[in-house]
């Protein structure tokens, strides 16, 4: 696979839509954002306390093609302008999926466009290429509804997962204990200003796992959380849902933090990213930060509307898709279990 020579801007147009967010953007080599779009469904999805894939998925199809046009508008850009379109494959709802990736190969046969399907969570991770240049060795914590890994890349491309969940996701836990605490979906940002507002903390265990594992385990500290409430219920002793949603968010964070220090001094990192929905937690964030800091290892987190989906972060990663030649063709379809392969085998 040759290396790819620049001769021109790069424009690329990525389509997400592998949950409740119907998203598009335009990037300019890989890392410039000329537009984005994020047509939201939380309001619809809130009274039913998380995502319905067929209210999903039916809301994508009214949304698909207006946040597609809204894209190229704000960019000022038509169709013949663009090098390529990027889609999200997978994983992700897959009905949900099936909507962007046919309204992207429908506007790439249209438009005599190369199709990329972009994994999900690569996307996330190269969010971060849109605000600062990648620097390799670097380790990404992946935290979101459904996601919570460790992923070494060694260069654009390459992923090897070091640590994953084991049941639970981070954000799976924060929404679960959310409901509990008949807080609304979604639950992880209230969680984050309850623990941040709180004058106190219950103390709930911190899951290790064996000594050297990198992965993770939040369902013990989830089944913590449920149990302390409704033995209080029980005994008709008055909660604090603060001191709860703090001490709940102390376990995951201290944890979070410390495999990920762990991590980037065994495998001497140059960087130290954080990606994904739960990046946004504002609890995370000022941990990582002051730990990196103290640690002299540069640590980098999107803003907080990248850290959510969005199409900026699918053109971003499938720009460099198509530097390296990696493209798909029309029989691309939705894969809800798609793995986060290397694409760069060099």
């Amino acid at each position: 696979m040759g290396e790819f020579i620049m001769e021109k801007d790069l424009y690329i147009l990525g389509i997400e839509s592998s949950c409740d967010e119907t998203a598009a953007s335009v990037v300019k080599n890989g890392t410039e954002i000329i537009s984005n779009v994020v047509a939201s469904q939380i309001e619809s999805h809130k009274r039913f306390g998380g995502v319905v894939p067929e209210i999903a998925s039916r809301h994508h199809v009214e949304q698909v093609t207006i946040v597609l046009e809204e894209a190229l508008k704000q960019a000022n850009l038509e169709p013949k302008d663009l090098d390529g379109v990027c889609v999200t494959e997978g994983p992700g709802l897959v009905g949900a999926l099936l909507i962007g990736i046919n309204a992207a190969k429908a506007f790439a046969f249209a438009n005599n466009l190369p199709l990329v399907g972009v994994h999900h969570i690569a996307g996330h991770i190269y969010a971060n290429q849109l605000m600062q240049p990648m620097e390799f060795p670097l380790l990404a914590l992946v935290v979101s509804g459904g996601h919570t890994e460790l992923v070494l890349m060694k260069e654009h491309g390459s992923f090897e997962l070091i640590g994953e969940t084991r049941d639970d996701a981070a954000g799976e836990a924060y929404d679960k204990v959310a409901r509990v605490l008949s807080i609304p979906y979604p639950g992880g940002p209230h969680i984050d200003r309850m623990a941040h507002e709180s004058d106190g903390a219950i103390k709930f265990p911190r899951v290790w796992l064996e000594k050297d594992s990198y992965d993770f385990s939040f369902s013990g500290l989830k089944s913590a959380v449920i149990n302390y409430q409704h033995n209080a219920v029980q005994r008709g002793e008055e909660i604090n849902p603060h001191h709860i949603a703090k001490g709940f968010q102390d376990s995951v964070v201290e944890v979070l933090t410390a495999k990920t220090l762990r991590a980037a001094r065994e495998f001497n990192v140059k960087q130290v990213i954080a990606a994904g929905g739960v990046s946004a937690n504002k609890g995370l964030r000022t941990s990582l930060e002051a730990t990196f800091k103290e640690e002299g290892i540069p640590f980098h987190v999107p803003p907080l509307k990248l850290c959510t989906d969005n199409g900026a972060m699918i053109a971003a990663a499938g720009s460099e898709m198509y530097k390296a030649g990696v493209c798909s063709d029309l029989s691309l379809n939705g894969r809800p279990g798609m793995e986060l392969l290397s694409w760069n085998n060099k």
